[in-house]
C-alpha cells in the first residue's frame, strides 16, 4: 500500500518514469515546498523556469500547488528526464489522494508515460541506424 500514515500526517506516493531516469515522489500535507535528492527544488533543477513548470504542472492543474510538500527521490539520466519522471510520479500520487483527479490528469497527458528510450546501436554500423559512407568500388 502507498498510503502511509507518519505522526498524524497522511503520505501519498507515486513512482514516475522517463528515459533512464526514475523519480520516487511522496506527497505530504504542507505549504507547497519541493525537496528533490535533498536539495529545495530549484537549486536541483538548476533555477530553470522550464524544468520547475514541467516538474509541478500536475499540481497547478489541480490549483493545488499551496496544499502539499513534495519530497522526490530521483535517479539516473539527465534532468529533461528527471523533471519528466516527477511529473508522472506526481500526477499518479495525486491519483491516489482523489480519484475524480484521474479524469483531468488524464485529459491533460499527466498520467502517459512517454515510452521513447534511446535505441541500441547495431554492428556494422556507427550508431543505432547511421552507416559508413557507401563506396560502389
Amino acid at each position: 500500500m502507498t498510503i502511509l500514515t507518519k505522526h498524524s500526517k497522511t503520505i501519498y506516493s507515486g513512482t514516475g518514469r522517463r528515459k533512464t531516469s526514475i523519480a520516487r515522489v511522496k506527497l505530504i500535507p504542507g505549504s507547497g515546498k519541493l525537496i528533490i535528492n535533498g536539495l529545495p527544488g530549484e537549486s536541483y533543477l538548476q533555477f530553470s523556469p522550464n524544468y520547475l513548470r514541467v516538474s509541478c504542472a500536475p499540481l497547478r492543474t489541480l490549483g493545488l500547488s499551496k496544499e502539499y510538500d513534495i519530497h522526490v527521490r530521483t535517479e539516473g539520466g539527465g534532468l529533461t528526464g528527471q523533471a519528466n519522471a516527477i511529473r508522472l510520479g506526481l500526477a499518479r500520487a495525486l491519483c491516489r489522494i482523489n480519484p475524480e483527479n484521474r479524469i483531468t490528469l488524464k485529459s491533460e497527458g499527466f498520467l502517459t508515460r512517454d515510452a521513447r528510450v534511446k535505441e541500441r546501436k547495431k554492428y556494422g554500423l556507427r550508431k543505432a541506424r547511421k552507416a559508413p559512407q557507401y563506396s560502389k568500388r
